[in-house]
């Protein structure tokens, strides 16, 4: 079963919390419409925003229209006023929340983790650091049995096998955050490809997919690939990762304590718009390609009703999913930081 299929299984119990749809939301049923809040973007955080959802449909009897298209498209659908909230991990720049008349602030805290398709290695048993994985993604590293690869996994038996590069096919703020790791650490990235939401990929053997789980689909059907998703995709349909060498010289495996660890020292408002990157932190335990997904709301929306609902089911969100959030292996926002986004975030949005 591909992970798609597999999200809309585990999610079909909360059909009345989440449609995830690709459709445009103007399509959706008035009722719908009447009572529901309507969001667009990131398919990084999909899955913890299905699981809240679910239960504030439960406790709150409204629910939650979110199209799960990628950054790019949240922040185009949110621009075009079709949703009320959009959701991006490439968070926009201050000068560009200020021209728009939008705020911006995290949603959950999460990590990007390189996956492979290879026989005989189970999750985290490979090693790689920075400018190998890479070296990698550029093409430079071909094969499995690379004389890198080999020094870095001493004892290890690698196939004499290429390397497909998977990567998104659309605008996306996950490919934003793994870029941006690369091009911290590896001159060679950032001088041959950079970072952004779409980058042009290098490597001759490459492959693109839609999506988090259309990367991770991809990878679990290319014997020999590589790839990269947000770590609920690659655990949820048990696609092998990489363990990597972070900035103090330690190998980490990704969990939720390691990404709290690269977020335990963020300044969150010394960057407009909150927008700071958590790749390549320091810390022992700190996973290094950490990042954050990111809700855009107007400060004057055109439906002020339909915003302050999205407020209401952030704010429960933040109070009572910190549980739902560990379990898929996300980091919920601190309660100190939840209160300063209320204070200095939500009102600045005009509800009344």
């Amino acid at each position: 079963m591909n992970f798609l299929n597999t999200f809309k299984k585990a999610a079909s119990t909360a059909a009345m919390g989440l449609s995830f749809v690709a459709a445009s939301v103007a399509m959706l049923p008035v009722a719908s419409q009447a009572s529901d809040i309507t969001g667009a973007g990131a398919t990084f955080p999909y899955p913890i925003l299905a699981k809240w959802a679910e239960d504030y449909k439960k406790a709150a009897g409204v629910g939650l229209n979110y199209q799960s298209i990628g950054s790019s498209g949240g922040i185009r659908q949110i621009r075009a006023k079709t949703v009320t909230f959009g959701a991006t991990d490439a968070p926009l720049k201050g000068e560009e929340l200020d021209k728009d008349g939008m705020v911006q602030f995290p949603m959950i805290l999460g990590g990007v983790v390189p996956v492979v398709n290879i026989d005989g290695f189970k999750p985290g048993e490979l090693r790689v650091n920075g400018e190998v994985l890479a070296d990698m993604f550029a093409g430079g590293i071909s094969k499995w049995n690379d004389p890198k690869i080999a020094a870095l996994n001493p004892g290890k038996s690698l196939p004499d096998q290429s390397i497909t590069v998977v990567h998104r096919a659309d605008g996306s703020g996950t490919t934003f955050i793994f870029t941006d790791y690369l091009t911290e650490v590896s001159a060679m990235w950032k001088d041959k490809v950079g970072k952004g939401a779409s980058v042009k990929w290098p490597a001759n053997s490459s492959v693109g997919g839609k999506g988090n789980e259309g990367v991770a689909a991809n990878v679990g059907r290319v014997k020999g690939a590589i790839g990269y998703v947000e770590y609920a995709y690659a655990k949820k349909n048990k696609i092998p990762h990489l363990t990597l060498l972070n900035r103090d010289g330690k190998y980490v495996e990704p969990d939720d304590l390691t990404f709290a660890a690269a977020a335990a020292g963020a300044d969150w408002f010394g960057t407009p718009g909150m927008g700071i990157s958590l790749v390549n932190q320091k810390g022992a335990n700190s996973w290094p390609i950490t990042g954050a997904s990111f809700a855009l709301m107007y400060k004057q929306p055109t439906d002020k009703a339909a915003s302050a609902e999205v407020l209401k089911f952030f704010d429960w969100s933040f109070k009572n999913g910190k549980k739902q959030a560990a379990e898929l292996d996300y980091v919920a926002l601190p309660d100190a930081l939840t209160e300063q986004i209320r204070q200095k975030v939500w009102s600045q949005v005009s509800v009344k």
